[in-house]
């Protein structure tokens, strides 16, 4: 009877390990995936998310970074504490694993309060963002010591599909198509072809068009980022919940089970 019992408890704690081997394969994953979006996001879409002169929106991609390497970390001691059945390391794991549900509910919850209490001046704060999308591209496109800012407009126009911050009109009032020496009447990137002296016209045959110009392109970019983040914030605390589980369980086996 004795060596049943012990055969059972020996088995469970075999079954718990690979679970949660499987768990930290799983949480890898996730973090590798979490790194890659936020390093993809800084080097391919920084240089358009700069134009809005705000801090916030390039802060997600860090923050996705940051979490992906938490993750990844987190991940190895778990991977190591379960491998060596080394009880303090899994009680230091259990910990980070709780540490870091916390934040993300006090993240998330701080989130939905900052965004309640910004509800009556979001539209102000959003109209702000477009007035300096809208200034930069007229100020400093093609001008001297700008080239990062001209690249920038360039690459977003025609990723987006779109012309000027709110329509092609913006570029009217800009410096550098006021130019006495400009034959244009927009830059060459707001053409659906783009070729050397295309933007002389700027009919809705030869150029993007859209409603909302380029500024509702990249607002939708950033939502999107937005809820990249809050997804994996869910995906990861749900991860976290089995994963809390299956050490407090493979914890107590290692304390009835001399195995």
């Amino acid at each position: 009877m004795e060596s049943q019992r012990r055969k059972t408890y020996t088995c469970g704690t075999i079954c718990l390990k690979y679970l949660l081997l499987l768990f930290n394969i799983l949480f890898w994953l996730a973090g590798g995936v979490v790194l890659g979006v936020g390093v993809w996001t800084l080097v391919e879409k920084s240089d358009y998310i700069s134009l809005l002169n705000s801090s916030f929106y390039s802060a997600s991609a860090y923050i996705l970074i940051a979490a992906g390497l938490i993750v990844i970390v987190t991940g190895i001691i778990g991977c190591c504490a379960t491998l060596k059945e080394l009880k303090s390391l899994l009680i230091v794991y259990l910990i980070l694993l709780l540490c870091i549900f916390l934040l993300e509910i006090i993240a998330g919850v701080l989130a939905y309060i900052n965004y309640q209490e910004c509800f009556p001046f979001c539209y102000q704060l959003d109209e702000e963002l477009r007035q300096n999308l809208k200034l930069t591209m007229q100020q400093k496109y093609q001008q001297p010591e700008e080239q990062s800012i001209t690249q920038a407009v360039d690459k977003l126009q025609q990723e987006f599909k779109c012309c000027g911050s709110n329509n092609f009109s913006d570029w009217r009032e800009s410096v550098w198509i006021q130019a006495a020496d400009n034959q244009r009447l927009v830059p060459d990137s707001c053409c659906k072809t783009p070729a050397e002296l295309c933007g002389r016209r700027d009919h809705p045959s030869n150029i993007y068009n859209i409603e909302g110009g380029c500024i509702m392109k990249l607002e939708d970019f950033i939502l999107s980022q937005l809820y990249i983040l809050g997804a994996v914030g869910i995906g990861i605390a749900f991860l976290q919940l089995v994963g809390m589980m299956f050490t407090f369980c493979l914890y107590h086996k290692l304390k009835e089970d001399p195995y």
